[in-house]
């Protein structure tokens, strides 16, 4: 399937606003930033964004973040940059997530870049998903991995042995590029999560399920020691027989990178994103903008499993062409009915914890006041025969 850059970017920007990410110049807009008068001291060169393996495009979050004067904004922060991969050219686009520490902010990802897959023409892809854990995770990972690593330096290929004075997390990369059988040998990662990062992950997991998702758990999916933490994914476009396509037309992957953030800011900032790439295919001279109209309709939630099926309900609206508004990363309900409020929307999708565990929703008309109870296909129908709910 051929697809140029400037389809590409005009799905992407779509896609990316419908999920609540902006794009830079908007939040620069932000009266916290532009009342801001010093910007965020970082250290992350253009070596050290390397770490994330993916061109550095991945960590030029920080750089933008801090640059841009966006750490002044105190709320869950989700942005959208267009990129060009370094000497190929190659169009690409950054999803980033600052200020959301839980795990709905790797879920609002994948579904994010899962969602852009099949608006391009892909319906069949896996996600591979692995977890470092915290910084106390992979202090008792690394001591297992090197313990592992000593003692069959016999067994490595010289490289690996040579890497091992860099890093074990190095050597063990190396091998697996190899396909090297030791890399098939050495210890999961997944057993030495802290408690705390073991329900972050299984929330990830959860996720997935509920979403139907075809996934793999993946322990030798990994990232540099000094970008990655928690969860990593990857997601990988598949043949008509279920086959990994061996010429992947679309790179995607992304992970929670807390770590580089804290390395370069010296503050504990949640950060996560992912990145896609379009291989092959060179950015255009103009980016298409956004063409979403503004909604009519807001969604509001309130706890974890509320939080994954609001994510899931809007991918549904979207292909019913149905325009929403929605913060998934906020934690608080009387704040969300606030903002729909001050929008002016007609309509607000309410998703609490017995809507979640009953299958439905509170839909509430803010002109007349009164609400119902409803499933999801009378919603749907509903909103479509309403001439006030816009369209995508």
């Amino acid at each position: 399937m051929d697809i140029s850059a400037t389809v590409f970017l005009r799905n992407v920007t779509n896609t990316a606003e419908y999920f609540g990410f902006r794009s830079v110049d908007t939040l620069k807009k932000h009266p916290a930033c532009r009342s801001c008068s010093k910007k965020l001291d970082h250290t992350a060169s253009a070596q050290q964004r390397k770490t994330d393996a993916l061109y550095g495009i991945l960590t030029c979050g920080v750089n933008i973040f801090c640059e841009e004067k966006l750490h002044e904004i105190d709320e869950p922060l989700l942005f959208y940059t267009i990129e060009q991969v370094p000497r190929t050219g190659e169009t690409a686009v950054s999803l980033q997530i600052f200020n959301v520490e839980k795990s709905i902010a790797e879920a609002i990802l994948i579904q994010t870049a899962s969602s852009l897959t099949h608006d391009l023409g892909f319906s069949d892809h896996t996600v591979r998903i692995n977890s470092l854990g915290d910084r106390d995770s992979t202090t008792r990972y690394i001591r297992e991995l090197t313990n592992y690593l000593k003692r069959r330096l016999e067994e490595m290929p010289d490289m690996a042995r040579e890497l091992m004075k860099e890093h074990p997390l190095t050597a063990l990369t190396y091998l697996i590029e190899k396909d090297h059988d030791l890399a098939y040998k050495t210890p999961n990662p997944l057993e030495y999560l802290t408690d705390t990062s073991r329900k972050h992950f299984r929330e990830i997991i959860e996720y997935l399920d509920m979403a139907d998702a075809q996934y793999e758990i993946d322990p030798k999916l990994i990232g540099h020691h000094e970008c990655y933490s928690d969860a990593l994914f990857s997601i990988d476009l598949l043949e008509e027989d279920g086959a990994r396509m061996q010429q992947q037309p679309l790179i995607i992957r992304g992970g929670r990178y807390n770590e580089f953030v804290r390395r370069n800011t010296k503050r504990q900032i949640p950060a996560a994103g992912a990145v896609v790439i379009l291989k092959n295919k060179k950015a255009p001279a103009r980016t298409p903008k956004a063409t979403l109209s503004d909604p009519s309709v807001s969604v509001v939630q309130l706890g974890f499993g509320p939080k994954i099926k609001t994510l899931l309900l809007i991918d549904t609206l979207r292909k019913a062409g149905i325009n929403v508004h929605q913060n998934l990363a906020s934690d608080s309900l009387s704040a969300q009915l606030r903002d729909a409020e001050h929008r002016g929307v007609d309509y607000v999708i309410i998703i609490g914890q017995k809507e979640f565990v009953e299958n439905g929703v509170i839909l509430r008309n803010m002109n007349t006041r009164t609400q119902e109870q409803i499933s999801t296909d009378a919603l749907i129908t509903k909103l479509k025969r309403s001439p006030k709910v816009t369209s995508t």
